[in-house]
Protein backbone atom coordinates (compact mmCIF):
# COMPACT_ATOMS: atom_id res chain seq x y z
CA UNK A 1 0.00 0.00 0.00
CA UNK A 2 1.14 3.97 -1.09
CA UNK A 3 -0.53 6.57 0.88
CA UNK A 4 -0.53 9.88 -1.43
CA UNK A 5 -1.25 13.10 -0.32
CA UNK A 6 -2.18 16.44 -1.75
CA UNK A 7 -2.61 18.81 0.77
CA UNK A 8 -5.13 18.10 3.66
CA UNK A 9 -6.41 14.80 1.29
CA UNK A 10 -5.23 11.21 1.93
CA UNK A 11 -5.37 7.97 -0.57
CA UNK A 12 -4.18 4.55 0.35
CA UNK A 13 -3.88 2.89 -2.90
CA UNK A 14 -2.99 -0.32 -3.70
CA UNK A 15 -2.61 -2.22 -7.20
CA UNK A 16 -2.90 -5.57 -7.65
CA UNK A 17 -0.40 -6.74 -10.01
CA UNK A 18 -1.95 -10.04 -10.19
CA UNK A 19 -4.94 -8.82 -12.65
CA UNK A 20 -4.31 -6.25 -15.28
CA UNK A 21 -6.14 -3.08 -14.01
CA UNK A 22 -7.14 -3.87 -10.69
CA UNK A 23 -6.28 -1.62 -7.69
CA UNK A 24 -7.98 -0.34 -4.60
CA UNK A 25 -8.52 3.62 -3.41
CA UNK A 26 -8.97 3.60 0.63
CA UNK A 27 -10.26 0.09 0.24
CA UNK A 28 -12.51 0.52 -2.66
CA UNK A 29 -12.07 -1.49 -6.10
CA UNK A 30 -11.65 0.94 -8.94
CA UNK A 31 -10.98 0.22 -12.81
CA UNK A 32 -7.44 1.73 -13.62
CA UNK A 33 -5.57 1.17 -16.70
CA UNK A 34 -1.83 3.15 -17.50
CA UNK A 35 -0.25 3.82 -20.62
CA UNK A 36 3.01 5.12 -21.59
CA UNK A 37 2.77 8.24 -23.29
CA UNK A 38 5.79 9.64 -24.05
CA UNK A 39 8.97 10.06 -21.49
CA UNK A 40 7.01 10.39 -18.04
CA UNK A 41 4.06 11.06 -19.36
CA UNK A 42 1.00 8.29 -18.74
CA UNK A 43 -2.29 8.17 -20.41
CA UNK A 44 -4.45 6.96 -17.75
CA UNK A 45 -7.79 5.44 -17.51
CA UNK A 46 -9.87 6.12 -14.43
CA UNK A 47 -13.34 4.65 -14.57
CA UNK A 48 -14.84 6.16 -17.47
CA UNK A 49 -13.04 9.47 -16.91
CA UNK A 50 -9.38 10.00 -19.27
CA UNK A 51 -6.31 11.84 -17.92
CA UNK A 52 -2.97 12.23 -19.30
CA UNK A 53 -0.11 12.79 -16.58
CA UNK A 54 3.02 14.14 -17.03
CA UNK A 55 5.67 14.05 -14.44
CA UNK A 56 7.35 17.97 -13.72
CA UNK A 57 9.52 17.16 -10.78
CA UNK A 58 11.04 14.21 -8.53
CA UNK A 59 12.70 15.44 -5.26
CA UNK A 60 13.35 11.44 -4.24
CA UNK A 61 14.43 12.60 -0.64
CA UNK A 62 11.08 13.91 0.43
CA UNK A 63 9.43 11.35 -1.73
CA UNK A 64 7.00 14.48 -3.12
CA UNK A 65 6.74 14.47 -6.97
CA UNK A 66 4.67 17.35 -9.41
CA UNK A 67 2.64 16.28 -12.12
CA UNK A 68 0.50 18.05 -14.75
CA UNK A 69 -2.65 16.15 -15.15
CA UNK A 70 -4.82 17.95 -18.01
CA UNK A 71 -2.99 20.57 -18.09
CA UNK A 72 -3.63 21.58 -14.16
CA UNK A 73 -0.26 21.49 -11.71
CA UNK A 74 -0.65 18.96 -8.92
CA UNK A 75 2.17 18.13 -5.77
CA UNK A 76 1.49 15.21 -4.30
CA UNK A 77 3.63 12.73 -1.07
CA UNK A 78 3.89 8.94 -1.26
CA UNK A 79 4.90 7.12 1.48
CA UNK A 80 5.28 3.43 1.56
CA UNK A 81 3.99 1.21 4.58
CA UNK A 82 7.41 1.48 5.82
CA UNK A 83 7.69 5.16 5.61
CA UNK A 84 4.18 5.10 7.19
CA UNK A 85 5.35 2.67 10.02
CA UNK A 86 8.39 4.79 11.11
CA UNK A 87 6.35 7.88 11.03
CA UNK A 88 4.54 5.96 13.28
CA UNK A 89 7.50 5.25 15.96
CA UNK A 90 8.81 8.87 15.23
CA UNK A 91 11.88 7.11 13.53
CA UNK A 92 12.90 9.42 10.36
CA UNK A 93 13.45 7.29 7.30
CA UNK A 94 15.95 9.95 6.22
CA UNK A 95 19.83 10.28 7.64
CA UNK A 96 19.83 12.56 10.50
CA UNK A 97 23.42 12.60 9.68
CA UNK A 98 24.59 16.49 9.11
CA UNK A 99 25.82 17.33 5.94
CA UNK A 100 28.81 19.68 5.78
CA UNK A 101 29.62 19.88 1.83
CA UNK A 102 28.00 19.84 -1.42
CA UNK A 103 30.30 17.91 -3.94
CA UNK A 104 30.02 17.41 -7.81
CA UNK A 105 28.41 14.25 -8.69
CA UNK A 106 29.93 14.30 -12.08
CA UNK A 107 32.45 16.73 -14.26
CA UNK A 108 30.80 19.47 -15.58
CA UNK A 109 30.64 23.33 -16.30
CA UNK A 110 29.45 25.42 -13.24
CA UNK A 111 26.15 27.47 -15.24
CA UNK A 112 24.57 29.21 -11.98
CA UNK A 113 24.45 29.56 -8.60
CA UNK A 114 21.29 31.09 -6.92
CA UNK A 115 22.74 31.03 -3.58
CA UNK A 116 25.48 33.14 -1.94
CA UNK A 117 27.30 33.05 1.31
CA UNK A 118 25.35 33.35 4.36
CA UNK A 119 22.06 32.41 3.19
CA UNK A 120 19.78 30.24 4.85
CA UNK A 121 17.81 27.81 2.26
CA UNK A 122 15.17 25.47 2.38
CA UNK A 123 15.05 21.34 1.20
CA UNK A 124 14.83 21.60 -2.24
CA UNK A 125 16.02 25.07 -2.97
CA UNK A 126 18.86 24.97 -6.26
CA UNK A 127 22.48 25.42 -4.81
CA UNK A 128 24.67 24.82 -7.93
CA UNK A 129 23.33 24.45 -11.79
CA UNK A 130 26.12 22.45 -13.61
CA UNK A 131 25.93 21.56 -17.04
CA UNK A 132 27.24 18.41 -18.06
CA UNK A 133 26.67 16.21 -21.02
CA UNK A 134 24.73 18.66 -22.71
CA UNK A 135 22.20 18.95 -19.96
CA UNK A 136 21.12 21.02 -17.13
CA UNK A 137 21.81 19.31 -13.88
CA UNK A 138 20.22 21.41 -10.44
CA UNK A 139 21.81 20.30 -7.24
CA UNK A 140 18.81 21.05 -4.66
CA UNK A 141 19.76 20.66 -1.01
CA UNK A 142 18.50 17.68 0.43
CA UNK A 143 17.79 19.51 4.26
CA UNK A 144 17.60 22.88 5.68
CA UNK A 145 21.62 24.75 5.35
CA UNK A 146 23.23 27.80 5.66
CA UNK A 147 26.04 28.59 2.66
CA UNK A 148 29.06 28.59 4.70
CA UNK A 149 31.46 29.06 1.77
CA UNK A 150 31.21 28.85 -2.07
CA UNK A 151 34.36 27.13 -3.56
CA UNK A 152 33.82 27.13 -7.02
CA UNK A 153 32.99 29.96 -10.19
CA UNK A 154 29.97 30.27 -12.67
CA UNK A 155 31.81 29.45 -16.38
CA UNK A 156 34.15 27.24 -14.14
CA UNK A 157 34.47 23.84 -15.02
CA UNK A 158 34.46 20.91 -11.94
CA UNK A 159 35.22 17.47 -11.75
CA UNK A 160 33.60 14.65 -9.92
CA UNK A 161 33.57 14.43 -6.01
CA UNK A 162 35.15 17.92 -6.50
CA UNK A 163 33.37 20.18 -3.28
CA UNK A 164 31.13 23.49 -4.39
CA UNK A 165 29.79 24.28 -1.52
CA UNK A 166 30.64 24.36 1.92
CA UNK A 167 27.80 24.30 5.06
CA UNK A 168 28.06 25.74 8.36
Amino acid sequence: MIQIKNGERVWDVVFERKSEGKAYINQEEISLSIVPDGKEAWHILYGSKSFRAELIDFDSANKRFILKVNGKQITMTAHTQIDQLLAQMGISHSSNKAINELKSPMPGLVIDIPVSEGQVIETGQPIIILEAMKMENILKAQSPVTIKKILVQKGKPVEKNEILVQFG
